[in-house]
């Protein structure tokens, strides 16, 4: 980490143990990689580095309304709804107590998201040290594939986010999503191919932001794919923790387990 990266650390640690809340690195989670494209962006200039730095750009808009939407963000910046798994990682034996759950915030919450944020975002980091490379047919792939994903995370959050609407108000008549309303849990529209399309489209996104690097670089193994790596690992553990939630709460929710897969759609649907 360098050290404007670990100050950032340092603020959501000190911020999160002050006011209980601890989705301070939720808050930061799509401003920051912006943030990081246009200071590279300044600093080398290319066709490459502006194209990347829009197309974060992109996806951080998008991530911020997602968040804003949901109540993330307030006009007192330390304020806004916190990620409800916090509370329950809060509440287990492991982590029950303010110094171990403060420990926890610490080197999890605070540094290693952080540090994964920054990670993922070096390839931008990489095509600049290769300034002098010209476009390729890799950089248009990383970028279709970039924009495909961005628009099925987009379709994904909008359909959770009516879905959780129609929930909350008790919209048991409702043509859409009747079935899901009926259970608890969302199983149709996108959900129907995979259980988690807005995960899958996010760890989508940044692999295909990978190849920007490769397309620079020439190698297809670099130092930048260790932030998809991580990425893709902290979403897995996510989504488990999540799915054990689910799986608590609604019943049906092993069977939909059983018959959906996680992250990526099979070819041939069983009957």
């Amino acid at each position: 980490m360098n050290p404007a990266n670990s100050m950032v650390a340092l603020a959501c640690f000190i911020v999160s143990e002050i006011t209980f809340n601890y989705s301070q690195v939720d808050k930061l989670w799509s401003l920051l990689p912006p943030a990081y494209s246009w200071i590279t962006v300044a600093a080398f200039p290319s066709a490459r580095t502006v194209i990347m730095a829009l197309l974060v750009t992109m996806w951080g808009l998008r991530l911020s309304y997602n968040f804003h939407r949901k109540g993330g963000y307030n006009i007192i910046p330390w304020k806004g709804e916190e990620d409800y798994r916090w509370k329950i990682l809060r509440d287990t034996s492991a982590l029950r107590g303010r110094v171990r759950f403060g420990m926890f915030n610490l080197f999890f919450i605070s540094f290693y998201q952080n540090l994964i944020i920054l990670l993922f975002t070096t390839p931008i980091l990489l095509a600049a040290l290769h300034n002098g490379s010209p476009l390729a047919i890799t950089d248009i792939v990383a970028a279709m594939l970039m924009l495909t994903f961005l628009v099925t995370e987009t379709a994904a959050d909008n359909q959770q986010f009516r879905f959780q609407t129609m929930k909350r108000t008790a919209s048991v008549e409702a043509e859409e999503f009747s079935d899901s309303l009926k259970k608890g849990f969302l199983t149709e529209g996108l959900w129907k191919y995979v259980r988690h399309p807005n995960f899958a489209s996010e760890q989508a996104i940044w692999i295909s932001f990978y190849l920007f690097g490769v397309a620079a670089s020439g190698k297809w193994i670099n130092f930048t794919l260790l932030g998809p790596v991580l990425l893709v690992l902290l979403f897995i553990g996510s989504s488990i923790m999540t799915e054990k939630i689910s799986s608590g709460k609604y019943p049906d929710y092993s069977t939909y387990q059983k018959e959906v897969p996680k992250f990526i759609p099979r070819i041939f649907r069983r009957k």
